[in-house]
C-alpha cells in the first residue's frame, strides 16, 4: 500500500521550523494493515529530533517517519488477533497507514473519544505516584501545570490524597483553567513577578513535592521553598529547549538539595505495559468517580498540517493533551 509520511529533512540544532519536515511517499506492508486516525504530539519529540539526542533512545534521522503514539483502524490483517475494523493503538508515528507484525498493535476498547489513549497519562502516572510517592498531606507544586503532563499531574495528586496542589502555567487564563476546571488549590503565572515569591505566597508552609517538567527558575524557586525532605521528581526541562544538550538539560544544584535533605529523583517514562495498566486502572476509576478530567486539545486537520499543530503545541499555543485527528 502506498502511503505518505512526515519526515524529518534535516535534525534540529537551533529553533525547529516547517523546513525540518517533509511529507514523502513510501510504501507500507505487513502481516496488518492501519489506516492512521489520530496522531500524538509531545514537546519530547523535539529533543528526538536533535543530533545530541538526551534521550537513551535512537534520535531521529533525516528521511525517517517521525512521531510515536498513534491511533487507527485495521483495513487488512492476516492475523487471527486483529479483524479488520478494529480500534488500535502503535507507536508508528505520523503516517496516513501503516503496517507491520499484529504485535505491535494493541488492540482498544471501542470508546466515544479514542483520543484518551493518546495522552500522557503513563508518565504524569508514574512520576507522581511511583517516583514521588505522593500521599496524605503533601504540598505539591507542578511546574507546566497546563500542558500534557502537568495537566494530568496534579489531579493524580488531588486524588492521591494531598494536601495542597499548585501549578504554574504561561498565561492568566491557563492559570483560570487549572483552579477552575482541573481542581488545583492555587496557580500563578510564571510571568507575573518572582516564582519564589509566588510559591512563598502560595505555600506558606513550604512544599514537599515537585513534579518538575521545566526546570530553570522554577526549579531554583521550587529548591528555596521545599521542606527538609522533600522529593522532587524531574520529568524535563523545558524552560531550555534551545542550545546544546547541556543548556537544555543542566546539572540539577545537587549540593544545594543535599543541604536541605531533598532527594532529586530524575526519571523518564516509557510506558512499560505494567505503567500503562497502571494508569488506566486508576483514571478509569477516577473518571467513573466524577474526580477527574481528562484535558485535551484536538486539532482537526490533514496530514501536512501535524508539523504546524507540533510547532504550536512547544510555543504553548494548547491547552492538555494534543492529538492531530486526521480528516
Amino acid at each position: 500500500m502506498i502511503t505518505r509520511e512526515i519526515q524529518l529533512t534535516a535534525q534540529i540544532a537551533g529553533t525547529p521550523t516547517l523546513d525540518h519536515f517533509t511529507v514523502a511517499t513510501t510504501e507500507v506492508d505487513g502481516e496488518v494493515v492501519v489506516r492512521t486516525d489520530q496522531v500524538g504530539l509531545a514537546a519530547t519529540y523535539l529533543e528526538l529530533m536533535r543530533a545530541d539526542c538526551t534521550i537513551p533512545v535512537p534520535a531521529w534521522q533525516p528521511g525517517q517517519r517521525v512521531g510515536v503514539a498513534a491511533i487507527g483502524t485495521v483495513v487488512r490483517s492476516d492475523s487471527p488477533e486483529l479483524a479488520v475494523g478494529d480500534l488500535v493503538q502503535s507507536m508508528t508515528g505520523w503516517s496516513e497507514y501503516s503496517a507491520g507484525p499484529a504485535a505491535q498493535y494493541t488492540k482498544l476498547d471501542p470508546i466515544a473519544d479514542p483520543g484518551y489513549y493518546l495522552g500522557q497519562g503513563p508518565t504524569a502516572y508514574y512520576g507522581m505516584a511511583d517516583v514521588a510517592g505522593v500521599g496524605e498531606g503533601d504540598v505539591v507544586f507542578v511546574s507546566g501545570a497546563a500542558g500534557g503532563v502537568g495537566s494530568l499531574a496534579g489531579q493524580i495528586a488531588k486524588c492521591l490524597g494531598a494536601a495542597r496542589v499548585i501549578g504554574s502555567a504561561g498565561s492568566p487564563a491557563k492559570v483560570d483553567y487549572l483552579v477552575n476546571e482541573l481542581g488545583y488549590d492555587a496557580a500563578f503565572d510564571y510571568h507575573d513577578g518572582s516564582p519564589v515569591d509566588r510559591l512563598r505566597e502560595l505555600a506558606p508552609e513550604g512544599i514537599s513535592v515537585f513534579f518538575d517538567v521545566v526546570g530553570g527558575e522554577q526549579y531554583q524557586a521550587a529548591l528555596q521553598t521545599a521542606r527538609p525532605g522533600a522529593r522532587f521528581a524531574l520529568c524535563g526541562s523545558l524552560s531550555s529547549q534551545l542550545g546544546d544538550a547541556a543548556e537544555r538539560f543542566p546539572t540539577p544544584d545537587h549540593a544545594a538539595a543535599q543541604a536541605r535533605g531533598i532527594e532529586l529523583l530524575p526519571f523518564s517514562c516509557y510506558h512499560t505495559p505494567d505503567q500503562i495498566a497502571a494508569w488506566r486502572e486508576h483514571f478509569s476509576t477516577w473518571l467513573g468517580e466524577g474526580r477527574f478530567v481528562y484535558p485535551q486539545t484536538a486539532i482537526k486537520g490533514e496530514l501536512e498540517d501535524v508539523p504546524q499543530a507540533f510547532l504550536s503545541l512547544l510555543q504553548g499555543s494548547y491547552r492538555g493533551n494534543v492529538s492531530v485527528r486526521l480528516s
